[in-house]
């Protein structure tokens, strides 16, 4: 398996275009809970081209986007550069670069799971303000629909690295684990995406472990969609899930 810190650098327009977003209920959730508000500075650890980077710059926050990969760093820059309240830097979970309590909200987005748990809550420890908050947020795809449980037996068939790298493979006990002694709190909330053959082939080809150069994987998939497609489009859902609490 790749080097968790390259293996998207061929990735990142696919990645920019095709990736599911967060909705606003991240906020309105870390708000209601915490007290969040755009007067707190956030870490976005493992930013990677700022998808839930700037859903706190929109909300007014100063944010210090943290990515090793320099491919997408450099993309997040070009794509945020235009906030005040954007700041990029090169580091990782595990040595961010950031000074000690800078952060009053810790955020890592479709990326705990690339980390190393015990280095990273020290360094979250180390740069998390008095009283700060933790948030770690995933966009689970879903396989309920037929459309969707055929997709993810596509994924399985065309992917090899995928069961290895699938972040549902860090579970619940392992995340209450990394907030310990403090609880965690997980909230879900109803995301998706309507794709055209070409949003679905990008929005596939976003993730790492797709092989890129499969003529009989793309003709496959062009089946799949027609199988499925309706008015020529086709859904694919998500629940997004917010893990959060106090360090």
């Amino acid at each position: 398996m790749s080097n968790s810190t390259t293996r998207f650098s061929d990735r990142v327009e696919d990645y920019v275009k095709y990736r599911p977003h967060y909705p606003a209920a991240v906020l309105s959730t870390l708000s209601s809970v915490y007290g969040f508000d755009a007067g707190w500075d956030a870490a976005d650890i493992g930013s990677g081209t700022g998808i839930s980077t700037e859903l706190f710059l929109r909300n007014g926050n100063r944010v210090y986007a943290v990515e090793p990969n320099r491919e997408m760093r450099l993309k997040a820059e070009e794509l945020l550069g235009q906030y005040s309240g954007f700041a990029s830097i090169d580091g990782t979970a595990e040595a961010t670069g950031l000074p000690d309590g800078i952060a009053r909200l810790i955020v890592a987005g479709q990326a705990f799971h690339w980390f190393d748990p015990e280095r990273t809550r020290r360094e979250f420890v180390r740069i998390g303000a008095p009283g700060a908050v933790v948030a770690l947020v995933w966009n689970e795809r879903l396989t309920d629909s037929p459309f969707e449980k055929e997709y993810e037996d596509f994924i399985l068939r065309y992917a090899g690295e995928y069961r290895l790298v699938n972040h549902r493979n860090v579970d619940d006990l392992g995340i209450e684990r990394f907030f310990s002694p403090a609880t965690v709190r997980l909230d879900r909330f109803d995301n998706e995406q309507l794709f055209d053959l070409a949003g679905l082939t990008g929005r596939l080809l976003s993730s790492s472990y797709i092989p890129k150069d499969s003529p009989e994987m793309m003709r496959a998939l062009a089946a799949l969609f027609e199988r499925h497609a309706v008015g020529g489009m086709v859904r694919v859902g998500y629940e997004t899930k917010l893990y959060s609490g106090l360090l």
